[in-house]
């Protein structure tokens, strides 16, 4: 790797950030030798299942994070500085006019059924990701590539357009096997059961089973390249779908779970008095939002948008369901990042007379009822939906139920299975909802093109149909701008249009809460992941049961 192309990055995320990651009674033992921290299984929970291994396919964070850092091995990584090293990659370079990246692979990397990973399945699935057909759900990644070749086995080269921020795309897209995939239509991908049942990864895990809507099942790959930390510690990796989250904390603190993923604030307190367990919390890069469906009459004009903006106290949210762990957010862009623009979206503060004002001047008055009612009569009444077994947004849709009653809006909640509502929501056909609560991840590159450009209405996360060419432009623009201080006026313009037209109301960017049993040591989760770092974790000798100890 060249250290000069750190100076080209320009990463998404202000430097230092990292260092607010905080371990509550970090359970920490004291060192272990080296060859006394292997064995023993590691059970991980969370609420939702996962729906699919598949990275060309899938849609859902947890996922991709599991692709990132347990099945496979992208070509770079992130470091706890947020700098790029080599990873599935020996290393890469890039040519004086920055339109060519070459990749040089590794060659003692191999797919778990031992088959050597080459660059021939990077062109493959790279061609792939790029195909419509295939529905790549972060199609904004290529937005400024174009042609790869396989130049040998060795050596993967991809052409570009010259852009900022142009490695962080290949830290989280993960390679598919060419000789298990070939042959099978983009069409088809979705559904095959390489996503569902037979993944086959080249990463540190490699996969066992999967109880569908209940586990996934990994272990150790003893053939792991020593260089990037051979077999990992811990024997066994088991993903459990526990929908319940008052389950979730009782299996935590009984040692039926080791890694609780993003309990609720609620839970903070009794997760940090425990003798079995402690609180690791690190800023985030994920926000919630709601999404007004603009192909609903109702939502289309953005003063009505502006005003359930202002009609919701969404500082009331952050202090009250989050108990302080989170911000109020604006727009896409993470208070920690480089590009954040204090500015947006000052004037949209919870303000409900303004509320009901914007909404009078877009021709709603209220009812007999004293429900809004437009011109033709019609009352503003809309459901609201979320995924079940997230109390959070539950609440969330709760508060905001009780706030618009208020300005004379009827919100009426729906919570769906996960993976049902995100087959109504991604569907660019169906896009069956009126308004959502749902949480986004925005990369350390940041690139709304997938969430707001015209062209990506039939795409799976244009969710609410927004469309406008003024911020089409400044889209197309943010990503050749390669210096910050030529870019920083730009992402704050585009930030204040964001927040003016407001296609979601942008809730609060979190803190990230995750639990973890004091046997399971080193681990250090930050904003590159919940799974950062899973092949050093550890138990220690004599901790290795299935119950936590103090």
């Amino acid at each position: 790797m060249k250290r000069r192309l750190y100076a080209l990055l320009l990463l998404g995320l202000a430097a230092g950030c990292g260092g607010d990651r905080t371990d509550a009674g970090t359970g920490e033992s004291e060192d272990v030798a080296e060859e006394d921290r292997y064995g023993g299984s590691v059970v991980i929970g969370a609420i939702g299942d996962i729906p699919t291994m598949n990275p060309l396919t899938s849609t859902d964070h947890t996922a991709n994070q599991v692709q990132m850092f347990v099945l496979f091995t992208p070509l770079i990584r992130y470091n706890e500085k947020f700098e790029p090293e080599p990873y599935g990659a020996r290393s890469w370079d890039v040519n004086a006019d920055t339109t060519l990246l070459t990749f040089h692979l590794r060659n003692d990397l191999f797919w778990h059924d031992g088959t050597r990973t080459t660059a021939y399945d990077w062109k493959f699935s790279y061609d792939l990701a790029r195909d419509p057909n295939t529905a790549f759900p972060n199609g904004a990644f290529w937005t400024h590539y174009s042609d790869a070749e396989a130049v040998d086995s060795f050596t993967f080269r991809v052409r570009m357009r010259p852009h900022a921020e142009f490695m962080d795309p290949w830290r989280s897209f993960t390679a598919v096997p060419r000789h298990v995939m070939q042959g099978v239509a983009a069409a088809d991908l979705k559904n095959h059961a390489f996503g569902t049942s037979t993944p086959v990864g080249n990463g540190p895990y490699r996969f066992v089973s999967r109880a569908p809507g209940q586990n996934w099942v990994f272990e150790a790959n003893p053939q792991f390249p020593a260089e990037l930390g051979g077999r990992p510690y811990i024997d066994r990796i088991v993903y459990r779908s526990i929908p319940e989250p008052t389950t979730l904390l009782t299996e935590l603190l009984t040692g039926g779970v080791d890694y609780y993923i993003a309990p609720p604030a609620e839970q903070a307190e009794r997760i940090t008095a425990s003798e079995l367990a402690r609180l690791v919390t690190f800023p985030d890069r994920a926000f919630v939002i709601i999404g007004w469906n603009q192909r609903k009459p109702m939502f289309k004009d953005a003063r009505v948008r502006r005003a359930l903006t202002m009609a919701i106290n969404r500082q009331a949210i952050v202090d009250g369901v989050l108990r302080g762990h989170g911000t109020v957010a604006n727009s896409t862009v993470p208070p920690f990042f480089w590009q954040y623009d204090a500015e947006a979206g000052k004037d949209l503060q919870y303000d409900v007379e303004r509320a009901k004002q914007l909404l009078r001047e877009a021709g709603w008055t209220p009812g007999p009822d004293g429900i809004l009612r437009n011109a033709q009569g019609q009352p503003f009444r809309f459901e609201m939906k979320t995924n079940q077994g997230n109390q959070i947004r539950s609440d969330i849709i709760q508060i905001v139920q009780s706030d618009l009653r208020q300005v004379g809006i009827d919100v009426q909640p729906r919570i769906l299975e996960w993976g049902t509502l995100l087959s109504q929501i991604n569907d660019p056909v169906r896009r069956d909802f009126d308004a959502l609560v749902i949480g986004w991840v925005t990369e350390f590159r940041v690139d709304d093109t997938d969430l707001f450009h015209c062209d990506k209405m039939k795409d799976p996360y244009q969710w609410v149909s927004y469309c406008d060419p003024a911020t089409d432009r400044l889209l197309e623009r943010l990503p050749l701008i390669v210096s910050r201080d030529q870019a920083k006026p730009v992402w704050a313009e585009y930030q204040r249009k964001i927040a003016q037209d407001q296609p979601y109301t942008f809730v609060y960017f979190q803190q990230r809460l995750e639990g973890v049993s004091n046997r399971l040591q080193n681990v250090h989760p930050d904003a590159r992941g919940d799974f950062v770092g899973v092949s050093q974790w550890y138990i220690a000798p004599g901790q290795r049961g299935r119950t936590a100890t103090r």
